[in-house]
């Protein structure tokens, strides 16, 4: 593999990947990256997750066509990279908190997993759901 300034050396795991796929969207954002990624914000990099997420419900629709699905998928994580890239430099919200607490959300709403309700079908798991997003919300107002 070629050398790369964001990266020390070839990644051989998904943890390396994503390690490096992270560093390549902050290096992007840099002094020696590029001028159209430097420009874009947050906000503006997020209106292209709905463009990137489309793409990959298409790819999936198609026949025997997983290496476009591959495709798609990169990119949709990449541009939500980019995304978490800009709201870093912009001081709204940093990649390890958000993960931090997209991990405690979905351990709160599988209840049924990790509290004590238990699901005896899908139906159940929906419901349980339902009403942990809507006591969440309700906290929410109340704050």
């Amino acid at each position: 593999m070629q050398s790369y300034p964001h990266i020390r050396k070839t990644p051989q795991s998904e943890l390396e990947w994503m390690e490096a796929l992270v560093a390549l969207s902050r290096f992007l954002r840099g002094p020696e990256g590029c001028p159209w990624d430097r420009k874009q914000t947050a906000e503006s990099f997020a209106r292209f997750v709905h463009e990137e997420a489309r793409e990959l419900v298409e790819a999936f629709q198609e026949e025997d066509k997983n290496d476009h699905v591959e495709e798609e998928w990169g990119d949709t994580l990449f541009t939500l990279l980019a995304t978490v890239a800009a709201a870093e430099t912009e001081g709204r919200f940093s990649l390890e908190h958000a993960l931090q607490r997209a991990h405690e959300k979905m351990i709160r709403r599988h209840g049924h997993i990790f509290g004590k309700r238990r699901a005896e079908s899908t139906d159940d798991v929906v419901e349980i759901w339902k009403e942990i997003k809507q006591r969440e919300k309700h906290e929410k107002k109340g704050k």
